[in-house]
């Protein structure tokens, strides 16, 4: 019984790390995306969604790796309302691929995995 309460602390403290590590709590001006002049992945979610929580780790480390190369967002939705009605999100999770011009080239609705966004970034030319 206790094993099973020590993994669930253990969850939560990982899941509010990389909550944190994302920005979902952080107040942020989104007015200036997608970011210009480089590729931009927006994840558009909310932090009480199963699949945008599932995510969110995947964010954290996708964030870290391609830092200075893709700008990578999220977006709360459910604390943003106004933006998911600027991106027309009809679902989360959704996330969508900008290129450097700031042209939408992808959108995917739904959990999406790390290799399918490492290798959506790759086709855009990121490395």
């Amino acid at each position: 019984m206790k094993l099973n309460s020590l993994i669930k602390s253990i969850l939560i403290c990982i899941l509010f790390t990389a909550s944190i590590a994302y920005g979902i709590d952080q107040p942020q001006d989104y007015s200036k995306l997608p970011q210009k002049g480089m590729v931009t992945m927006i994840d558009l979610g909310a932090e009480k969604c199963i699949p945008c929580k599932m995510m969110a780790p995947i964010m954290v480390k996708i964030e870290k790796v391609y830092s200075g190369k893709a700008d990578i967002v999220f977006i709360d939705v459910w604390k943003n309302r106004d933006q998911a009605s600027r991106f027309g999100i009809r679902g989360i999770p959704t996330q969508i691929f900008f290129d450097l011009n700031g042209e939408e080239v992808y959108r995917h609705s739904g959990f999406l995995g790390e290799e399918q966004i490492i290798k959506q970034l790759k086709k855009m030319g990121v490395e």
